[in-house]
């Protein structure tokens, strides 16, 4: 680095409004890469980022993606995948709104319990036409012995009975995120939910100001 880098970066370090210009190396901060599956419960990272991380095969993380959108996976190790990058299937990708390519934050997950209850709702398009049980016919399948770990907010997909349908988690207890164990209690019961309405509730982001990309990477930093 010649003397006007070094300059430089000595001005921001000493300015508070020019210190997020430098880049900091942040060992939890990966790069989204597709999976090779469509596990909403899973995700894979390679075996030396675990040890770093000092994250076990099975252990419980949470992802922290584009407006500190949060759900929590289980880790599972790849030797596949590059040290600096996370697989993730596009169902948890669109939990946390990245992209492939896009950095996420992994953080070792302490003190997940086992969810008491969990309640969720589908999705109004999915289950036009269907009749029965919900519960019995999709949820108690998808969740039996699988120990799925959710978060307030996650959507996911059960493919059963030659029928796909995508439910929303709208509430759990004790926390707002944990695993499904054989004693958590499923919930169903309530209106299902319109497409239309969830896509108006979505917030605005950054990701909807179009220019000023340098200037927006600024704010986003100082933001977050």
């Amino acid at each position: 680095m010649d003397i006007e880098g070094q300059d430089t970066n000595q001005k921001a370090k000493s300015d508070p409004s020019t210190a997020i210009l430098i880049q900091k190396k942040a060992p939890n901060k990966l790069i989204a890469e597709d999976a090779t599956n469509e596990d909403n419960s899973t995700v894979y990272m390679s075996t030396a980022k675990m040890g770093e991380l000092e994250i076990m095969r099975g252990d419980p993380v949470l992802l922290i993606g584009k407006r500190r959108k949060t759900t929590c996976c289980i880790a599972l190790e790849s030797e596949e995948i590059d040290d600096g990058k996370i697989s993730m299937s596009k169902g948890i990708r669109n939990n946390i709104r990245v992209r492939l390519g896009d950095t996420v934050i992994v953080k070792a997950g302490t003190d997940v319990p086992n969810f008491t209850k969990v309640h969720v709702l589908p999705f109004e398009d999915t289950i036009e036409g269907l009749t029965g049980d919900l519960t019995q016919s999709y949820l108690v399948p998808y969740f039996k012995d699988a120990f799925r770990p959710l978060y307030k907010g996650d959507t996911f997909i059960v493919r059963g009975n030659f029928r796909a349908v995508e439910f929303k988690v709208v509430a759990t207890e004790p926390k707002e995120f944990g695993i499904v164990s054989p004693t958590s209690q499923l919930f169903t019961e309530g209106e299902s939910i319109k497409r239309e309405d969830e896509e108006k509730a979505d917030d605005v982001g950054y990701d909807n100001i179009g220019g000023c990309r340098k200037q927006m990477a600024q704010i986003r930093e100082m933001i977050e």
